[in-house]
């Protein structure tokens, strides 16, 4: 079409003349057995001046006395007019002396076409920015644990970035690099430490000798598993974890790490809390938390309840803390996250008895309330 023309639909025709014929022949009996035919304004001539139709297109094919093919013919005009005009040529009988037929295909809106591929190509783009971009959420939240010094720190002559519970815990999960000790305390975890690369620092020997059980929680890639291969000739590894296949530690959610290392944390807090079940408190803290937590678990909620087990409140992890600040006559605090000294001290200060969660943050005063974990009570 000239330029000036905008293609909307696309008319394509097939025909079958009864003789052998050329391309120009066929063009001619397009144009000249549809002129007049409806009105001198539908002429095609008229209409290719206006920029209304396209260029013809024909091919065709022979066989020993017949020519086949088809034609495409672009136009900008409304659908009514081209429906009528592929309408016209349908009624075309004659190519020269010879008899023929033609046949509409389809018509093809151009603009439904070049939507779709907007929209393929939309999709790729989104594709393409969104795994190569962390949300403003994510950003933040790791701003803010990388600024928290109580829970962020360093270890040995090489500074190994680490969590504040590597000190104090039996048990430690290695890591390859700060980014994923930061994901971890996301997900809760403390006790987690940085190797920082293949060659494994000295202060990291000296550190697992010192504890009871050694995890290692490394990339789903191959590099974690040459990692994996230099650490374990180094330092003897209880339990391997890995990231899901090609993915990154530091890639996974919050939920993804506790799905992960879900199983290995009840073990290891079983066989490092020995006191555990062996109290007439525990066995009636047990009867009542067994039935309020399969309701609770993966909620991210907590439930208060009073000294005759009725239930006060329950309200989200993230309003916990100044819902408690309101109310008294609380007996029992049971909580889907993570037991932290800000609850503590609020729930001392409104006399809660008993507190359970699925896991305990480093705690400075324990404030004489009674705590446990639901693998504690042998819930998880």
């Amino acid at each position: 079409m000239p330029q000036s023309g905008i293609v909307k639909y696309n008319v394509r025709l097939s025909f079958e003349v009864d003789g052998l014929v050329e391309r120009a022949d066929l063009i001619g009996a397009i144009f000249g057995q549809t002129e007049g035919l409806l009105g001198p304004e539908m002429n095609l001539n008229e209409l290719q001046r206006i920029s209304k139709v396209g260029r013809i297109e024909v091919n065709t094919s022979t066989t020993t006395n017949t020519t086949l093919g088809n034609a495409l013919i672009p136009m900008s005009t409304d659908i009514d007019t081209c429906a009528l005009l592929a309408a016209a040529i349908e009624s075309i009988d004659k190519v020269g002396p010879f008899d023929c037929h033609f046949k509409l295909l389809s018509i093809d809106d151009v603009r439904a076409s070049k939507k779709d591929d907007i929209v393929r190509r939309a999709k790729e783009i989104k594709q393409k920015w969104s795994t190569k971009t962390i949300s403003e959420g994510d950003t933040m939240l790791k701003v803010i644990h990388e600024s928290n010094s109580n829970k962020l720190t360093t270890y040995g002559k090489e500074k190994l970035p680490c969590g504040a519970g590597i000190y104090n815990s039996s048990w430690i999960i290695l890591v390859e690099g700060r980014a994923d000790v930061i994901n971890l305390l996301r997900a809760g975890y403390d006790n987690a430490i940085a190797i920082e690369g293949a060659k494994i620092d000295e202060s990291i020997k000296e550190l697992c000798e010192s504890k009871d059980k050694i995890v290692a929680f490394l990339d789903g890639d191959r590099a974690g598993s040459f990692i994996l291969k230099e650490l374990k000739s180094i330092v003897h590894i209880d339990i391997i974890h890995r990231a899901y296949e090609g993915a990154e530690v530091e890639e996974l959610t919050p939920q993804q790490i506790v799905d992960i290392l879900k199983k290995t944390t009840a073990e290891l807090n079983q066989v490092t809390k020995p006191n555990v079940n062996n109290n007439d408190d525990d066995q009636y803290v047990i009867d009542l938390v067994s039935k309020i937590y399969p309701k609770l678990n993966e909620t991210l909620e907590a439930v208060a309840i009073d000294d005759e087990q009725k239930e006060i409140f329950k309200v989200p992890i993230s309003e916990l803390v100044n819902k408690l600040s309101t109310h008294s006559g609380i007996k029992y605090l049971i909580l889907d996250g993570i037991i932290t000294q800000r609850l503590l001290d609020s729930a001392k200060q409104i006399g809660i008895s008993y507190i359970v969660g699925h896991r305990m943050a480093k705690l400075t005063n324990r404030n004489d309330i009674y705590l446990k974990t639901f693998s504690q009570l042998g819930l998880t």
